[in-house]
C-alpha cells in the first residue's frame, strides 16, 4: 500500500548521492497503540489461571497475547518485545497454558502458518514474569496461529500435579510433544500415534487447507492418582479425525494410550474441559475445523468412573445449522455449563446455558413474533462506541461470530468472557441467566480495551487537517481529528459506504479537507470520498464495480484520482463523478502518488523506473532524474507543503528529489534495502523529518532523520515490534513536532514523539486549519 507523507524541505543532500554517515544512538521511544478499544480481530483462547484471582490471558491469531488488568477490565501485550523484524511470526499464537502450581509462569504456543507464508518453525515461549519477559524452545515443525482450527484448543498444557511436564498437540502430522524441564525442551511422545486426518480442503495447492489439522486439545484429569515421578495418570487429547477417533486416554501419565470406547465419530472435538467434582468431561463437537465452517455438532458428557458418553446437545427446536466451538465450566457451581454455537450466521449465535450437567438448558435469545426475539441480555459498548453504528446497528449478529472461547472466571461465578472475530465479549452478572426471565437481563459488554490487533492497510496525517486516517482490514477505517483523540475509541468506523476492508486512503495536500478511500471487495464500487477530512463519506458515483485494492492517489487541489488498482489496472478520475478511465502510460500494479501543492503533477514507480505526469495524470512519462543502484522501487512519499519534493524508497535506500524527479540525491548508505518512507512535522522551525523502514546499523528497523538523511537514528528501539518491515505502513504527522505512526499487520497502529535532535519534539508547527 501507498503511504503519502510530507518530505524534507531543508538539509537537502544535493548533486552526486550521500557519502555513508555513521547512525545515531538509538533514543528510548516511548510506544504506545493508537486506541480502537475493540479489538477488531479474532480471538480464538482465554485462559484464566486456576488457584490466583485476577490473572487471566487472552491469545489472538495475528495480534499476540495479552494479560488482563482486572481493576478495569482492560488488557496488556506482552508479546510486543518479541515480534520479529523480518516478520510477524510471533503474533500468530496457536495455543496458551498457564502453570497452576506457579501464578507467574505462562506458556504460549508462537508461529503464524504451516505452510510457505511463514518460513520459521514454531516456538514454545515461556514467562515466569506474567509475560513480561521470555525464553522459548524451539520446535522442528511449523506452528499455525492464523490456520484453520486455530480456536481448538487449548492444545497445550501444564501438568497440574507435575509442572515440569507439559504437552503440546502438533498440526501437520506431528503429533503429541512433551517436555520434562518446564518448557525448556520437548521431545516427541512416540507412545502416542494419533495425528488427526482431517484437512479442509485436501487440494488446496497454497497449503493453507490441506495442511492437516492434528491434535485439537491436550485435558489432564486432576481427579486421577498421580504415577511415578508424580505427574498426573490420567490425561485427554483431542484430535481432528472423524475417520477412526478423535478423542485419546492414558492411564499411565504417557506410557500407552486408547481411543475411548464409545466416543461419537462424525464430529470433530474443539473443547474438552473436565469438571473435578463430576468426574467429567464436557466435549464440545462440530463437523468442522472452525473457525467459518461447521454446520452440524453436538456437545458431549463424558462419565469417566463410568466411561459412558452422554449426548447432552441443546435444542433449538429445529434441526442445527452450525457446531459448537465455546464451552465453559463454572468453577465454583459444578453441572454449571455454557455453550456457544461456533458459526451461526443467521440471525445470530446461540449461547445456552445448563445448571444441571447438561440435562437441561436455556437459550440467551429465543423467538418472539418473527423477527421479534426475546433477549435475556443487553449489551453495552463504551468501551469501543463504534461498534454500534459500524456493527450492531446494521447486522443482526449482536452476538458475534466465530465463537471460539468461552471462559467463566473459575474464581467469580458472574465473570464471563467470550471471543469472537470482531472483539472479546462478557460481563459480570452472568448469573442473572438463573432468574429464567427475560426482564431479567444481563449486560454483555465489549471488554477488548487494550487488545488492538487490527491489520492495518494504510495510515496518513494531513497538515492542518485530520490527524489520522487508518484503512484497516476486517472493521473498515477509522478517523482521528486531532491527536488529543489518539488515546479515545473512535465513535464510529468508516461506513456509508461501509467495507469490510479499506486497502488505502490518501488526501489533498492544498485542499485537506477533500479525503479519498478505496475498498478491497471487487462486486461493488470501492472508491468514496469525503470533503470533511474523512467524517462522512459518499461513493463516488464513476467507479465501476470491477476495480478494488491497490493504491489510490487524489490531486492536489481533491479534484483528480489516481487508482492503481488490483484487479482493474491504473486507473484516472476527475471532477468527483467522472467514470475512471484506463491510464496506459503507467504499468499495472504501479505505485502512484500525487504531488501535494501542484494539482497538475502525479508520481508513478515500478520495477527500476519512476515515473511524472504534468497533465493531471492524463499520461505519465519515465523521469529525468537517475535513482543510481535501485532496481526496485517500493513507496513514494510527497512533501505536503512543497511542490516537486518527493522521496523514494528502493533497494538501494532512499532517494530525493526536489525538482519534480529531474534529478534524484541519495540519501546516506546507512540505510539499505528501504521499504516505507514518510515525513511529519520536526522540531526545528518549518523542519520535517523523514521516516524509513529499512536495513540499518541496528538491523531491520524503524528510522528517523532530522538532516535530511545524512544520519539515520534508530527510533524503534529493542522493546517494540513492530512485524515484519515490509508491511509495515508508516506515516509522520503533519501536526504534531516528531510524532509518527506505525501501521502494523495484527497489531493495530502505534504512535511515538520520537527525538532526533534540536527542541523538545510534541509542539505544533502547523495550525489546525486545513488548507483551502
Amino acid at each position: 500500500m501507498k503511504n503519502l507523507f510530507a518530505s524534507l524541505p531543508a538539509l537537502l543532500l544535493l548533486a552526486g548521492g550521500a557519502q555513508a554517515a555513521a547512525e545515531k544512538a538509538a533514543p528510548q521511544q516511548k510506544w504506545e497503540s493508537v486506541k480502537l478499544g475493540g479489538g477488531g480481530g479474532f480471538v480464538p483462547g482465554i485462559v484464566f489461571h486456576p488457584k490466583t484471582a485476577g490473572v487471566a490471558y487472552a491469545r489472538t491469531d495475528i495480534g499476540g497475547l495479552y494479560r488482563l488488568n482486572p481493576a478495569d477490565d482492560s488488557w496488556t501485550a506482552v508479546t510486543d518485545a518479541i515480534a520479529d523484524n523480518a516478520g510477524w511470526h510471533n503474533w500468530g499464537v496457536d495455543a496458551l497454558a498457564v502453570d497452576p502450581t506457579d501464578d507467574g509462569k505462562v506458556f504460549a504456543a508462537f508461529g503464524l502458518y504451516t505452510n510457505d507464508w511463514d518460513p520459521t518453525n514454531g516456538q514454545i515461549g515461556r514467562s515466569a514474569d506474567r509475560g513480561e519477559t521470555w525464553e522459548f524452545a524451539d520446535l522442528p515443525f511449523k506452528v499455525g496461529g492464523n490456520m484453520p482450527g486455530r480456536g481448538m484448543g487449548e492444545r497445550l498444557a501444564v501438568d497440574p500435579a507435575n509442572p515440569k511436564i507439559l504437552y503440546f498437540g502438533a498440526r501437520s502430522g506431528n503429533g503429541l510433544w512433551k517436555s520434562t524441564d518446564g518448557g525448556a525442551t520437548f521431545a516427541k511422545v512416540d507412545s502416542f500415534k494419533a495425528v488427526g486426518t482431517y484437512a479442509p480442503v485436501p487440494g488446496d495447492t497454497t497449503g493453507l487447507n490441506s495442511d492437516i489439522q492434528g491434535l485439537t486439545f491436550v485435558t489432564f484429569d486432576t481427579t486421577s492418582p498421580k504415577a511415578d515421578g508424580g505427574a498426573t495418570s490420567r490425561i485427554f487429547v483431542g484430535t481432528a479425525d472423524n475417520k477412526t477417533a478423535s478423542l485419546y486416554v492414558t492411564e499411565d501419565a504417557g506410557a500407552t494410550w486408547a481411543a475411548i470406547k464409545g466416543q461419537p465419530k462424525k464430529f470433530f472435538p474443539h473443547k474438552g474441559k473436565l469438571s473435578a467434582a463430576e468426574k467429567a468431561l464436557y466435549i464440545s463437537y462440530a463437523d468442522g475445523s472452525g473457525p467459518y465452517d461447521g454446520t452440524d455438532g453436538a456437545v458431549y458428557r463424558y462419565d469417566i468412573e463410568r466411561g459412558a458418553f452422554t449426548d447432552i446437545t441443546p435444542s433449538i427446536g429445529e434441526k442445527i445449522a452450525f457446531g459448537f466451538g465455546g464451552l465453559a465450566l463454572d468453577a465454583q457451581k459444578p453441572g454449571t455449563v455454557v455453550v456457544s454455537s461456533l458459526n451461526s450466521w443467521y440471525p445470530d449465535q446461540h449461547i445456552f446455558r445448563s445448571t444441571d450437567s447438561g440435562k437441561t438448558w436455556s437459550r440467551l435469545w429465543e423467538w418472539a413474533n418473527y423477527p421479534e426475539m426475546n433477549l435475556r441480555y443487553k449489551q453495552n459498548v463504551d468501551k469501543a462506541p463504534w461498534i454500534g453504528p459500524g456493527f450492531l446497528d446494521n447486522d443482526t449478529k449482536h452476538l458475534g461470530w466465530m465463537i471460539e472461547c468461552l471462559e467463566i472466571d473459575p474464581h467469580d461465578s458472574d465473570h464471563w468472557l467470550y471471543g469472537t472475530g470482531l472483539t472479546l465479549y462478557g460481563g459480570h452478572d452472568l448469573t442473572k441467566w438463573d432468574a429464567n426471565s427475560w426482564d431479567e437481563k444481563l449486560t454483555i459488554s465489549a471488554l477488548a480495551d487494550g487488545i488492538e490487533e487490527t491489520s492495518v492497510q494504510d495510515v496518513a496525517s494531513i497538515p492542518g487537517g485530520t490527524e489520522l486516517l487508518a484503512a484497516t482490514g476486517d472493521v473498515s477505517g477509522f478517523t482521528f481529528k486531532s491527536a488529543e483523540t489518539l488515546g479515545e475509541a473512535p465513535k464510529k468506523n468508516w461506513y456509508d459506504p461501509h467495507w469490510t476492508t479499506n486497502a488505502g486512503v490518501d488526501f489533498a495536500g492544498a485542499a485537506g479537507k477533500n479525503v479519498v478511500r478505496i475498498g478491497n471487495s471487487a462486486g461493488s464500487k470501492q472508491l468514496a470520498l469525503s470533503s470533511d477530512g474523512g467524517d462522512t463519506w459518499a461513493e463516488h458515483p464513476g467507479a465501476d464495480t470491477k476495480a478494488a485494492g491497490g493504491i489510490v492517489a487524489m490531486s492536489a487541489d481533491g479534484e483528480t484520482i489516481v487508482w492503481s488498482a488490483s484487479p482493474g489496472g491504473v486507473l484516472r478520475s476527475q471532477g468527483g463523478k467522472e467514470a475512471f478511465k484506463a491510464v496506459f502510460s503507467l504499468p499495472e500494479g504501479a505505485i502512484v502518488a500525487s504531488d501535494k501543492q501542484n494539482a497538475t503533477v502525479f508520481y508513478g514507480a515500478s520495477g527500476g523506473k519512476f515515473y511524472v505526469s504534468t497533465d493531471a495524470g492524463v499520461t505519465f512519462k519515465v523521469a529525468a532524474g537517475e535513482l543510481k543502484g535501485a532496481k526496485n522501487m517500493v513507496d513514494v512519499a510527497a512533501h505536503p507543503v512543497k511542490a516537486g519534493d518527493v522521496w523514494v524508497s528502493t533497494d538501494a535506500g532512499v532517494f530525493h528529489s526536489t525538482n519534480y524527479g529531474a534529478t534524484f540525491a541519495a540519501t546516506s548508505t546507512a540505510l539499505k534495502n528501504t521499504q516505507q518512507v514518510a515525513l511529519g512535522v520536526g522540531s526545528a522551525k518549518d523542519s520535517w523529518n523523514v521516516y524509513a523502514f529499512g536495513e540499518g546499523a541496528a538491523g531491520a528497523r524503524l528510522y528517523g532523520s532530522a538532516d535530511g538523511g545524512k544520519t539515520w537514528v534508530d527510533i524503534q528501539g529493542d522493546k517494540q515490534g513492530f512485524g515484519t518491515t515490509s508491511t509495515g505502513k508508516l506515516a509522520g504527522s503533519g501536526n504534531v513536532a516528531g510524532l509518527v505512526y506505525v501501521g502494523t499487520n495484527g497489531r493495530g497502529v502505534f504512535r511515538a514523539t520520537v527525538s532526533l535532535g534540536g527542541e523538545k519534539p510534541g509542539a505544533r508547527r502547523l495550525s489546525r486549519r486545513a488548507r483551502a
